[in-house]
């Protein structure tokens, strides 16, 4: 207990620990997002396929999660201030190395690379800010790292469409460079390494359990991000990756739980909290990552939209949440249960994709989404602190790595799961739609005929010949039935996003919270 508590920091150190986290949790995120726009770019430039530059994203997400369970693990190997420092030098050569990359599987491997840096930016910044705060101040410090968890993925795109549009593809990376810098060298100065555990011999180290590890969510990772692009399990490296998976995964856990000196203490889940809290993390993340991937995809592929206009679109509800985020601090620090709210943010994450089921057309206006996506700003904010709030509420020195490895993991999985399902589901979708529309067109409706009459006459004054106006007219047609089968297949997965989280309400009641306990709130906002 001693240990944790020198570990509180106070005045102008507390403050430059905590602005240091946030900027590194902030371009830990900011780069799984802020290079989907430069795709193009990059592909053109180094003479990439589509297939192939997809692997910038991917790489970097698998790097991602195979640290990200291991940095509790690794922060008492190499001591947390060592470790951080370390992650954000490698995190910052990466980009750099990146940015000079002259083919595409350079830059594959640079990624990878980055990401192993940047996954464990994101836990340690989390245990770092909340073990530098008072056990009564932590919804605070939840807060404030909130605000980089929460904005990092909105900021990406348009900071991404800005630099690619007024300057080239690796400044992306190079902009990381001197925030980098300065986080390294702030980190040395002012971080505190604890020591909770005497560092492992190399004889004791869990090489093992490290490798079954990478197998494991690696293998899981590929099949989430490439599953919809490679047919699933029609293809063979898709059903050979799912085999690894299962045995990894069951693998892993079996050597975690009778391993003396364990990489990941599964054992800490024993706490209920943290259990509930890493199941909750999940549905948060696919909800969070879901609804960042689906509203710039509609804006995007249907209504035609840069990728600039649809991050810019996203900020007034990115800003919303930060200015929740000290609110519900408070209102936990006051004794409001932490059920309730988790509660209350997945009920207005409901009416947010609820709205969002109602209001989609195929030349929805930008105004019509105000509303909606400040619903969602409110109800990311009122999930996120108290959830992460919950799972670590009753951990205490070690415990908290490892809670907050499992709550990043749990997020970043549930991302990973979101998208992958809303794309299969998608896909599905748009074809049943299809056939459906389809099937009503009758081309002897008088209706359907004056309609393709119109657009031969539209074509005809284009200087089209009669026949070729008429098969363009047709052709025309069928896009906008696959255009409206899209839009409808964009509304279920509003619709079924949103009765998941309501389904959820229930069983979040029922979780015991903070029960009404008062935390002082006098130094939390020093």
């Amino acid at each position: 207990m001693l240990q944790q508590e020198s570990l509180i920091e106070y005045g102008w150190n507390r403050v430059i620990i905590t602005l240091t986290c946030i900027v590194c949790a902030l371009l830990e995120i900011v780069d799984t997002t802020i290079v989907n726009v430069a795709l193009n770019d990059m592909k053109g430039n180094l003479g990439a396929t589509t297939s192939e530059v997809g692997w910038v994203i991917t790489a970097y997400a698998i790097g991602n999660v195979i640290i990200i369970p291991m940095t509790s693990w690794l922060g008492a190997q190499f001591g947390r201030r060592n470790y951080f420092a370390a992650s954000i030098i490698l995190f910052t050569i990466c980009s750099y190395l990146c940015g000079q990359a002259t083919g595409i599987g350079e830059l594959i491997v640079f990624r990878l690379l980055q990401g192993i840096g940047g996954g464990a930016l994101l836990v340690t910044s989390q245990t770092i800010i909340t073990e530098s705060y008072p056990p009564e101040k932590r919804s605070m410090a939840q807060a404030i790292y909130g605000l980089g968890v929460i904005v990092g993925p909105t900021l990406g795109p348009p900071l991404g469409g800005y630099i690619t549009e007024n300057y080239s593809w690796p400044y992306i990376f190079y902009i990381n460079i001197p925030l980098g810098v300065i986080a390294a060298l702030l980190t040395l100065q002012f971080v505190k390494s604890p020591r909770y555990a005497a560092k492992s011999a190399v004889k004791d180290v869990d090489w093992i359990g490290i490798a079954l590890l990478a197998i494991f969510v690696g293998s899981l990772q590929y099949i989430l991000e490439k599953g919809q692009e490679d047919d699933w399990f029609n293809s063979g490296l898709i059903v050979f990756l799912t085999c690894t998976a299962v045995l990894g995964g069951f693998f892993f856990i079996w050597r975690e739980l009778t391993f003396r000196n364990p990489v990941v203490r599964l054992r800490v889940l024993k706490n209920s909290n943290l259990r509930v809290g890493t199941i909750l993390s999940f549905i948060m993340g696919f909800g969070l990552y879901g609804s960042t991937f689906i509203i710039p995809l509609y804006t995007q592929a249907t209504l035609g939209w840069t990728a600039y206009e649809s991050g810019l679109l996203m900020m007034p509800a990115a800003l919303m949440t930060a200015f929740m985020m000290p609110i519900i601090a408070q209102l936990l620090q006051r004794g409001v249960p932490q059920q309730f709210l988790v509660a209350m943010g997945m009920v207005i994450f409901f009416f947010f994709c609820f709205i969002g089921y109602k209001i989609i057309t195929p030349d929805t206006g930008k105004d019509n989404f105000f509303w909606m996506l400040m619903m969602r700003g409110v109800g990311m904010g009122m999930l996120f602190i108290p959830i992460t709030s919950l799972s670590l509420s009753t951990l205490k020195g070690r415990e908290i790595g490892d809670g907050a490895a499992f709550t990043g993991m749990m997020r970043q999985l549930g991302g990973s799961f979101g998208i992958a399902i809303i794309t299969t589901f998608m896909a599905s979708q748009t074809m049943e739609h299809r056939s459906d529309l389809v099937a009503k067109l009758d081309v002897n409706d008088p209706v359907v005929q004056h309609r393709v009459d119109v657009l031969q006459q539209g074509f005809m004054m284009k200087g089209h010949p009669y026949n070729i106006a008429k098969l363009e007219a047709y052709k025309a047609l069928d896009g906008s039935v696959t255009k409206q089968a899209m839009v409808l297949s964009y509304m279920d997965v509003f619709l079924y996003i949103g009765i998941l989280f309501l389904i959820c309400v229930p069983f979040v009641m029922l979780v015991r919270g903070n029960r009404g306990k008062k935390m002082d709130l006098s130094e939390a906002m020093h």
